[in-house]
């Protein structure tokens, strides 16, 4: 039997451990929020933004979780912060290079999206009416 360290995934990717396993669900968990994706989105495409043009962009995010979302960014080392001492304060965020990693990779999502997206549909579109025909045999047999 193997051990933890040992454990392999499909496709012979190489062994994991623990503190990786771990580090996979926290960097997953991130970037799955949506603020977080929106702000790699608008730093990758922008460059270095101020506070009030990333609010911008992100349209429906309040000042708190933005606040929130590039602290918890910085901390993970994927924003730098740059404060310019002049009056009033200009303080503006960048991509490290570990995030603009991260937005390569989450780049693959996109265009695995685009590939399959035709394929996806047809899914959905499949269970949607295989759905609505179970619910329908259920309505007529509780008559």
């Amino acid at each position: 039997m193997r051990s933890v360290a040992e454990k392999r995934v499909p496709h012979d990717f190489p062994p994991t451990t623990p503190e990786l396993d771990a580090l996979v669900k926290e960097t997953i968990s991130r970037v799955a929020d949506k603020w977080t994706m929106l702000l790699i989105e608008v730093l990758t495409e922008k460059g270095d933004c101020r506070f009030t043009q990333l609010a911008r962009e992100c349209s429906g995010i309040s000042q708190k979780m933005l606040t929130q979302t590039l602290r918890a960014m910085e901390r993970d080392g994927l924003v730098t912060r740059t404060v310019f001492p002049v009056i009033p304060p200009k303080v503006v965020y960048a991509l490290t290079d570990l995030g603009l990693g991260l937005s390569k990779a989450f780049c693959g999502v996109w265009i695995w999206a685009q590939d399959n997206q035709a394929t996806i549909a047809k899914a959905r579109n499949a269970f949607d009416a295989r759905q609505i025909e179970d619910n329908s045999a259920g309505t007529t047999a509780k008559s």
